[in-house]
């Protein structure tokens, strides 16, 4: 498949003086449009950054940052060919029309009219509730892995990706920062999805005669109370939608799966018990992916992700973080995540050297837009002292409706 080339152009959006950092020099009201180095760079790495079509280098590069190449991106002992066909017996529909998951050796695309939206899992996934929440009407492509949905956007085999980035119970899908950082996608939105387990059985069977459950870790972690009221075994499977199918297909009338109401629908099911969740609010967060970022504004609440790398020092993080509390800029989440090439930092002065500890990356979300002048002041303060720094998008804010 011929890959589209594009030569880094930077746009950038208006500046102003910054009256709280001394020794500025940029020109207020200026705007400007050109190549990625020349005459007449007026702006900062980082402004020219969260605007790059595409992205091509990163103010400093670190080491997470190098993407995986296909062959790397498999795990161990992994084959190249699909996963197998399962015959459909039994009460459920037939399986062999569903859509077979991306792969990270697929290289060829459809083309077609509507968006293209990939996201991890098969059918009846919580992933794929979340892409159609996003992209309503949109044709929905199934992958086997994150990282395979990460692939799928760069090489033009689908439009966007729809991938889970924190939930409330469960807390952070670690992974995904981790690509974040490897690829050089940019979040162009979010989604937030009220996620409802039920719990399906084959038709017929009632809840009190399954002996075992299958679902994936967290879900199953998210219902724990109930399943153990039922008295029943937990198994976990790689995802919610899968342990459906696997139930469907066994045909065994004593197992049942934790997923959703869709994948009941999809593969024949019954749901026995619906909200079988522990907690009622139980959201979860997803993160919109593109090739290319788009035009923040402030004509709405906006969210902005970012990345970064501090020097070692006393006090250095609180620096950090009080570049956005002196501008009156909320943050909406603090994660962080050793650099994996790089993990560990030994410390000299004191301890001579014998100290170690980790070497961290700092994300952060906050809650306002890249339009916005004190966020623009506040990243250009902050990348004074970052050792690294980089705009993983700004986007605007989803709420539960």
């Amino acid at each position: 498949m011929a890959l589209r080339a594009a030569e880094s152009i930077w746009v950038g959006a208006q500046f102003n003086s910054r009256p709280d950092s001394p020794g500025s020099h940029a020109r207020p009201g200026l705007i400007a449009v050109g190549r990625d180095s020349g005459p007449g760079r007026l702006f900062r790495k980082w402004q020219c950054r969260w605007a790059l079509v595409p992205a091509q280098t990163s103010v400093t590069p670190v080491d997470d940052e190098k993407p995986l190449t296909p062959e790397a991106a498999k795990p161990v002992g992994a084959t190249t060919h699909g996963p197998k066909e399962i015959v459909s017996k039994g009460f459920h529909r037939d399986l062999n029309f569903l859509p077979r998951p991306l792969s990270v050796t697929d290289d060829s695309s459809d083309d077609g009219t509507k968006v293209r939206v990939a996201y991890q899992g098969i059918p009846g996934a919580y992933s794929e509730a979340a892409a159609l929440k996003a992209y309503p009407g949109s044709e929905t492509v199934p992958c086997d892995q994150f990282e395979v949905a990460f692939k799928a956007v760069e090489l033009w085999l689908v439009d966007k990706a729809v991938l889970p980035i924190e939930n409330s119970v469960g807390g952070s899908i670690h992974r995904n920062y981790d690509l974040l950082l490897r690829h050089r996608l940019h979040i162009v939105g979010e989604i937030q999805l009220e996620v409802n387990h039920c719990l399906l059985a084959l038709p017929g069977v009632r809840k009190e005669e399954l002996k075992r459950v299958l679902s994936h870790p967290q879900a199953l972690a998210q219902c724990e109370m109930t399943l153990s009221n039922l008295n029943i075994t937990r198994v976990n499977a790689d995802d919610t939608a899968g342990a459906a199918q696997i139930v469907a297909a066994s045909g065994q009338r004593d197992t049942g799966a934790v997923a959703s109401a869709r994948a009941a629908e999809i593969y024949g099911l019954d749901i026995v018990a619906k909200n079988v969740q522990d907690d009622e609010n139980n959201i979860t967060r997803f993160l919109i992916l593109a090739r290319e970022p788009i035009i923040a504004g402030n004509d709405k609440p906006y969210r902005t992700s970012i990345v970064f790398t501090l020097e070692e020092g006393p006090g250095v993080l609180f620096k950090a973080l009080a570049v956005f509390a002196m501008r009156g800029i909320s943050l909406t989440k603090i994660e962080s995540r050793p650099q994996r090439k790089r993990p560990m930092r030994v410390v000299d002065g004191s301890n001579n050297g014998s100290a170690k500890y980790f070497d961290y990356l700092f994300y952060i979300d906050f809650a306002a837009s890249m339009a916005e002048p004190r966020a623009q002041r506040a990243l250009a303060n902050l990348e004074e002292f970052a050792r690294f720094l980089r705009v993983l998008g700004s986007y605007p804010m989803d709420t539960i409706r």
